[in-house]
């Protein structure tokens, strides 16, 4: 499933201009939280017909309308997101894409948000041979070491851990540091627990 922007005019053009209002609904959720109602409207379409769109494998189009409304205010907002997928309507139900779609932002949110955020990581100049590899791993191991560690504001715990190296060290060397108590453990308790 790939999500299609305006950076790629002629397909975006191609979704965008397909008759989704003939298209029926193929799903709808609607969610109140966080001050805020929304509804997400799903509508594919099969394109592997003659004269489809021009992106190789494409088995359908994709349309998500979320609109959103801010419960103080009244305000709505609407955004739409076009997507492809390779995999055919009998495989690729509104509804599983709409949870595919949900989880992938899970992940946008969970992961990389805090890796170009917190850690900057489009500022680093590491651009060639394994570095920006090398460099998203020891990201992606701190941020889930973090969370292994309860932690939910990743960038707050990295602050405590520059603060305080040789405590991470330790708690990362120590043999199985969640299993210590608290109140007899040097390092490894403490750090995890979160009262360093």
């Amino acid at each position: 499933m790939i999500p299609v922007k305006a950076n790629q005019p002629t397909l975006f053009a191609q979704l965008k201009t397909l008759p989704w209002a003939q298209i029926p609904i193929g799903h709808q959720t609607r969610d109140r939280g966080h001050g805020r109602s929304e509804t997400r409207t799903v509508k594919a379409v099969t394109v592997t017909t003659p004269g489809g769109i021009g992106f190789p494998h494409a088995e359908q189009a994709i349309r998500i309308t979320r609109t959103r409304t801010i419960t103080r205010s009244g305000k709505t907002s609407r955004e739409t997101a076009y997507l492809t997928t390779s995999l055919p309507a009998t495989d690729a139900h509104p509804n599983d894409v709409q949870e595919w779609i949900r989880r992938e932002w899970l992940i946008e949110n969970l992961v990389h948000h805090v890796r170009d955020v917190t850690f900057r990581e489009d500022l680093y100049q590491a651009r060639t041979g394994n570095g920006p590899a090398v460099m998203a791993t020891l990201r992606n191991i701190a941020i889930g070491f973090h969370r292994l560690s309860g932690e939910t504001n990743i960038a707050r715990a990295t602050r405590r851990a520059n603060r305080r190296p040789h405590d991470l060290i330790t708690a990362i060397t120590s043999t199985n540091p969640r299993t210590q108590d608290p109140a007899t453990a040097d390092v490894g308790g403490p750090l995890l627990a979160g009262s360093w």
